[in-house]
């Protein structure tokens, strides 16, 4: 095989548009919609700059049905016209020049002292990966045009005279589907870039326009006056249990001995809730998703200050172990807004930074607030410390579960790992196999012997099981009947809790049956067993109950005997209704047994033969109505239940074991 050629002639360098449009992720970190929407936040972040620096309080972002975008804002306008320091144009600069800008200047931005783009890449790659994209700048009394299709210019600057009464700067572009995979940049994305730029610009209007159809657009407007403050208030809906809490600051530093020093303008919003938490980092306007340095500051700072207050006044219980930033997240809310003349990002995408000084100095200002806070708000102190704890507390019980239930459930259900007094069925296939859950050993007795052992297994529940609905996880998982009752279903737990969350190791696939079938005696104690299992199913399974796999085995409420033929009634209308056919003739009628009295061949033709057997499918239609009801009969809302049983209790009355 000839080996292909590689000497001094194989180099190659990419110039022009080409630096982009062949390697659109090296500059937008992607050449999918991510990377697409990115090259629209590049042209959005140079009027944010404008109007951050108090050139214009309005931007307008226009999102067309043909996937072009339009930028309008009112600031001072590009500069575009002759550069006699480049000897060039500045339109040439900003739109066909990477590494060019106004942002360079003794490395402190430029004429913009707090800048969310500094590397001079934005304007100038976006325009190079477009189809499209036309410019117009109104400033010095003149409106300046360009048009430039596929990374090049068309026609040079069109300069004309003009009065206008405003400057600013409108880019209208079309991202090129032969640079993007994907360039139909979402409506919800829009939404979200505004709403959060709008929240770290205060007092900057955004204004979306989405075209609905031709000439017809629908209009969302984004303002918050008093930026980070208002929007947390807006994320907590007000409920959260201590004030949102405003503090910020100004420094200089440097992030080495031999690096330059720069400015960091920092602000930070917070308060604690029990029902809601986030904490959010911006940094020259760009929402940073992966943090970096303002989450390492936020994560040390609130961790050192509550367990330094916590030692101080003696919270902690004797060898409690210290808390961790996880227990303060849990109900943290806060927002940090932040700006500095020099940044280092961890890529172009501007997702998290990761700069020394910034860390440090947001550290030692968090920390020495925190300690004032604290001294100054005694009782809002109290408060956050005491859930801190809480959640802490809550978190180390989890892992407890955690471990008890990996144990419990893990492993396969074999001979070495029997479930007790659990008869399963010789076939193996999860289609046709279902298991019957009865009430104690008699009703196994019975079940037993009247079933069909080739697909119908049996477990039986030993002792009354508990209410899941109320009860704690690490005290439902303490519980055998529960444990047992998993395992054989073989799907696993779905769990709902904060701190629980890596708990879930639900798999429909690994269910081990077809149908799922609660088996009681139909009486008051039958009925209340039904609740529970049913409960136990809807807290840690509910996709059971979802998707059709549970059923509930109906009893026969009466058997009346007619020369020696027995008819089974599972209700009063079915009883008047067997009696009437029977009219003139001699029958005796007796409230059904209880299944551990049935004989196996009784037993087969009531409730186990699927041919003559009565299921009920349990289906919720509405999974809130469902836990609604659960809550009622079997959770805390006593005088709900008091007003439940007193309208409707007449209706079971003749039910009750009572005399």
């Amino acid at each position: 095989m000839c080996a292909k050629k590689y000497d001094n002639e194989s180099i190659r360098a990419l110039k022009g548009a080409a630096r982009v449009r062949k390697r659109p992720a090296v500059i937008f970190g992607s050449d999918g919609i991510d990377g697409c929407e990115h090259s629209m936040f590049e042209i959005l972040s140079n009027s944010i700059d404008e109007a951050r620096e108090g050139f214009g309080d309005t931007i307008i972002i226009t999102r067309f049905l043909d996937n072009s975008i339009e930028v309008e804002d009112f600031g001072r306008g590009i500069p575009v016209d002759y550069n006699e320091h480049e000897k060039k144009y500045n339109w040439e600069l900003v739109f066909c020049e990477l590494y060019a800008g106004g942002k360079y200047k003794n490395n402190t931005g430029g004429d913009y002292e707090y800048s969310l783009g500094l590397n001079g890449l934005g304007a100038c790659a976006t325009q190079y990966s477009s189809e499209y994209m036309d410019v117009e700048v109104l400033r010095d009394g003149y409106k300046y045009e360009l048009h430039f299709e596929a990374g090049e210019n068309i026609d040079g600057m069109k300069k004309t005279k003009f009065r206008h009464r405003h400057t600013g700067t409108t880019i209208r572009w079309k991202p090129d589907i032969k640079v993007f995979t994907d360039i139909d940049i979402p409506l919800d994305f829009y939404k979200e870039t505004l709403r959060r730029q709008a929240v770290v610009n205060s007092g900057v209007k955004f204004v979306l326009k989405n075209e609905i159809s031709k000439e017809e657009f629908e209009e969302f407007e984004f303002l918050y006056e008093n930026g980070i403050v208002d929007y947390i208030k807006e994320l907590t809906e007000e409920k959260e249990f201590t004030g949102v809490h405003y503090i910020e600051t100004e420094r200089s530093g440097r992030d080495r001995e031999d690096l330059p020093e720069y400015k960091l303008k920092m602000s930070f919003a917070f308060c604690f809730d029990n029902e809601f938490s986030t904490t959010e980092y911006y940094h020259n306007s760009s929402f940073l998703e992966y943090g970096g340095s303002p989450d390492k500051a936020v994560r040390n700072a609130f961790v050192y200050a509550i367990d330094q207050y916590l030692k101080a006044n003696n919270k902690y219980n004797k060898s409690e172990g210290k808390i961790q930033y996880s227990d303060v997240q849990d109900s943290l809310v806060l927002v940090s807004n932040s700006y500095s003349t020099m940044t280092s990002y961890e890529n172009q995408t501007k997702k998290a930074i990761n700069n020394k000084f910034i860390q440090d100095a947001m550290t030692e200002f968090l920390r020495e607030q925190l300690a004032i806070y604290f001294i100054e708000n005694k009782m809002d102190a109290d408060k956050i410390c005491n859930q801190v704890l809480v959640n802490k507390r809550s978190r180390e019980t989890a892992e407890k579960t955690r471990i008890n239930v990996k144990k419990k459930l893990g492993g396969n259900l074999d001979v070495a790992n029997r479930v007790k007094k659990f008869v399963d069925c010789r076939s193996k296939d999860p289609e046709k196999r279902e298991v019957y859950i009865v009430e104690g050993d008699s009703a196994l007795g019975a079940c037993k012997l009247g079933r069909d052992s080739e697909f119908q297994a049996i477990i039986p529940l030993r002792g009354k099981i508990l209410n899941c609905l109320k009860a704690e996880y690490d005290r439902i998982f303490n519980s055998d009947v529960i444990v047992d009752l998993l395992r054989v279903l073989g799907c696993g737990v779905e769990i709902k809790s904060k701190h629980n969350k890596d708990l879930s190791s639900f798999d429909l696939n690994n269910l081990r049956w077809n149908k799922v079938i609660i088996c009681t005696d139909a009486d008051v104690d039958g009925y209340q067993i039904r609740t529970l299992v049913l409960t136990m199913i809807y807290r840690l399974v509910p996709t059971l109950i979802e998707k059709g796999f549970v059923y509930i085995a109906e009893s026969p409420l009466y058997e009346i005997t007619s020369k020696k033929k027995t008819y089974f009634a599972y209700n009063e209308q079915e009883k008047s209704e067997i009696l009437s056919k029977l009219e003139g003739q001699k029958y005796s009628i007796q409230r059904s047994k209880g299944l551990g009295e049935n004989q196996p061949d009784m037993m087969w033709l009531t409730t186990m033969n699927p041919e003559t057997r009565r299921l009920i499918k349990v289906t919720p239609c509405d999974v809130i109505k469902t836990q609604e009801t659960f809550d009622l009969l079997l959770g805390d809302n006593l005088a709900g239940r008091k007003e439940h049983i007193a309208e409707n209790g007449h209706q079971y009355i003749e039910m009750a074991d009572v005399s």
